[in-house]
C-alpha cells in the first residue's frame, strides 16, 4: 500500500496542524513517542509525516518529496512554487504589514527605503502602488532598521504589534492577511487523488464544525 507523504511545518503551527490531521482520522501514535526519529507512519491510515522548517515545506511539496504539505501564505506569495493550494486551514493567522517610527512621514518625491525579508511580495506591493522602492533584503531583526536609519519602513508579519510597540513603531498600512495553506504537489494530486481529495474532504468537515 502506497502512503501519503506529509510535510509538517516544525514548531507550534505543526502541533495544530498535526492535531487537526489526527481529529480528521489520520492519526500516528508514533510521532508523539519520545524520539529522534525524523519520518513517522500509520499504514493503516495510510499516512506518512515528517518534519520540516516551516518555510521548506513548499519546496518538499513542489518537488515530490511529500504530497501534502502545510505552508503559511507569506512563503507562497514570495516563493510562487509551482504546487495546488487546497485548502485555507485557518490556523496561523497574522498578517503582512508595512511599520515605520511613529514620527515618519513618507515624501512620494523621494525613493523609499523599505526593508523586509519578503523581497518578491514587496515588489509586487509597492509596483501595484506605482511607488519607487529600494529594497533592503533582511533575515532578522527586521524592526532595527527604521531605528538605526537603515530603512524608512519595514514589511514584516505581525501577529500581536507588541514588539513594533515595543520599539516605537506602528503600523502604516497592511498588505496581505496570511494563515496557513494545505498544498500539493501537481503530480501526486493526479496520481493519488482519491486519499488527497479524502484527507481535504475530511480535514475541512472538522473545521466547517462549530466551536
Amino acid at each position: 500500500m502506497e502512503l501519503l507523504n506529509v510535510a509538517l511545518p516544525k514548531g507550534r503551527l505543526g502541533e495544530k496542524v498535526l492535531a487537526i490531521f489526527e481529529q480528521a482520522g489520520f492519526p500516528c501514535p508514533s510521532i508523539h513517542e519520545t524520539s529522534r526519529k525524523l519520518i513517522f507512519e500509520n499504514e493503516a491510515a495510510q499516512v506518512r509525516y515528517f518534519w520540516v522548517k516551516p518555510s521548506d515545506v513548499a519546496i518538499y511539496v513542489e518537488r515530490g518529496a511529500a504530497d501534502i504539505g502545510v505552508a503559511g501564505k507569506d512563503i507562497l506569495l514570495e516563493y510562487q512554487p509551482d504546487i495546488y493550494e487546497l485548502l485555507d486551514l485557518g490556523i496561523g493567522k497574522c498578517k503582512m504589514a508595512v511599520a515605520a517610527k511613529k514620527d515618519f512621514r513618507d515624501d512620494p518625491g523621494r525613493t523609499l527605503r523599505v526593508a523586509t525579508k519578503f523581497s518578491n511580495i514587496v515588489q509586487s506591493y509597492y509596483l501595484s502602488k506605482g511607488r519607487d522602492i529600494d529594497i533592503i533584503h533582511l533575515n532578522g531583526s527586521i524592526e532595527l532598521a527604521p531605528i538605526l536609519g537603515l530603512s524608512d519602513v519595514i514589511v514584516d508579519i505581525v501577529e500581536t504589534g507588541a514588539t513594533l510597540r515595543e520599539n516605537n513603531l506602528t503600523v502604516l498600512e497592511d498588505v496581505v492577511p496570511i494563515s496557513a495553506r494545505l498544498i500539493a504537489n501537481k503530480a501526486s494530486y493526479k496520481f493519488k487523488n482519491t486519499v488527497i481529495d479524502n484527507i481535504v474532504r475530511c480535514t475541512a468537515a472538522l473545521l466547517e464544525e462549530p466551536k
